[in-house]
């Protein structure tokens, strides 16, 4: 903390000075600087908060597991923070940062890992839907992996023309080729995890579709945490409007991804243009 500095030039004085992480910042534009110069700082402070925290409420393993899970939460706190702090200025991040922490911690419900995803299966979900903030490739795979939707199904439910519909095609055969892969090395699932979740879903598909959906809501709702305030689901006319007018491509790949409900709702209206499709339900695909 004593060694985060920000040089900043005042209106009237001529020399800049230097903010610490600890002193005053007396504009939004100082604390963005502020805290984006010192994300080390402030994500170690997250970190060990959390874990304080999950070990006083009997939450903590020292495992691989929850390591990652400590990382993903102090990810989200940041997050949540570059928001909240832009309009509590003038104010000290630092303490601020602590506050707010400690404020999350203090809810009668805080945010706490759900024991589901550390099974396999919930691990998978979890990774698949972890992997989209980085990477479009497994953004669009997760049609697949959640609907089974092959490309041209994609391509068809999010309305897609042109060289939007050759890249659905890309990021398949990427996927396959490499990013699958790279998503599984970071999960901690052997092989033997995935032929056995294979064979349960042969055994029972019903059921097993039906723990993945629900695990599949549950992801979602915690990714979709950091989406701005003005990306709310929007109502049947929007989706409607977008669809016939041909704008927010981007948007709505990424937004039906990430909200089951949604994507039902789009695929009613397209329905009309898709007649030889069913209407999508979870089908989890373990593989690709």
């Amino acid at each position: 903390m004593q060694g985060t500095v920000l040089k900043v030039s005042p209106g009237n004085e001529r020399e800049p000075r230097t903010i610490r992480l600890d002193q005053v910042v007396l504009t939004a534009k100082q604390f963005e600087t502020v805290v984006a110069n010192s994300l080390p700082v402030l994500f170690d402070r997250a970190g060990s908060q959390i874990k304080q925290f999950l070990r006083k409420t009997g939450q903590w393993r020292d495992d691989i597991a929850h390591e990652k899970f400590m990382l993903r939460w102090a990810s989200e706190y940041i997050e949540q923070f570059l928001v909240y702090g832009r309009l509590k200025v003038p104010c000290r991040p630092f303490f601020l940062f602590d506050a707010f922490v400690a404020r999350q911690h203090s809810q009668s419900e805080p945010f706490c890992y759900h024991p589901d995803l550390l099974t396999p299966l919930g691990t998978l979900i979890d990774g698949l839907l972890e992997r989209t903030a980085v990477s479009r490739d497994a953004l669009i795979n997760l049609y697949f992996h959640c609907y089974g939707l092959l490309p041209g199904q994609v391509i068809a439910v999010l309305g897609l023309e042109g060289s939007q519909s050759q890249r659905i095609y890309k990021n398949f055969y990427r996927w396959r080729i490499s990013g699958w892969q790279r998503t599984l090395k970071g999960l901690n699932i052997t092989d033997n995890d995935l032929i056995a979740l294979e064979q349960r879903k042969l055994r029972e598909p019903a059921q097993f579709n039906s723990e993945v959906a629900r695990l599949v809501r549950l992801a979602q709702k915690h990714y979709r945490k950091s989406e701005p305030a003005y990306y709310h689901c929007p109502s049947i006319a929007q989706w409607h409007e977008m669809f016939e007018q041909s704008f927010g491509h981007d948007y709505r790949i990424w937004h039906l991804a990430l909200c089951m409900d949604c994507l039902l709702i789009a695929w009613d209206w397209n329905d009309l243009r898709t007649p030889s499709m069913d209407r999508p339900g979870v089908n989890f695909q373990i593989r690709p």
